[in-house]
């Protein structure tokens, strides 16, 4: 799913908490990976000490569409 597509589709769903999965931490952020519906977005809040692979229980904070970021913070 394109990022732009998937922004849109969350849009509706900020505030809402969802099962994640770490898949990336590098100089630009801490990724994180919702299953269901399967979308990937950065970890803007809670990212110390977590690790690629660590699962965990996230919230939607925030989407942009036009630029296609979704972020989502640690509950």
């Amino acid at each position: 799913m394109s990022k732009r597509i998937a922004a849109v589709v969350m849009s509706s769903r900020i505030g809402q908490t969802f099962d994640g999965i770490v898949t990336g931490v590098n100089a630009h952020g801490t990724f994180v990976r919702v299953l269901k519906p399967v979308v990937e977005g950065l970890l803007a809040h809670g990212q110390d000490g977590v690790d690629v692979g660590d699962k965990l229980r996230i919230e939607l904070v925030s989407t942009d569409v036009r630029r296609g970021y979704i972020d989502f913070a640690r509950v």
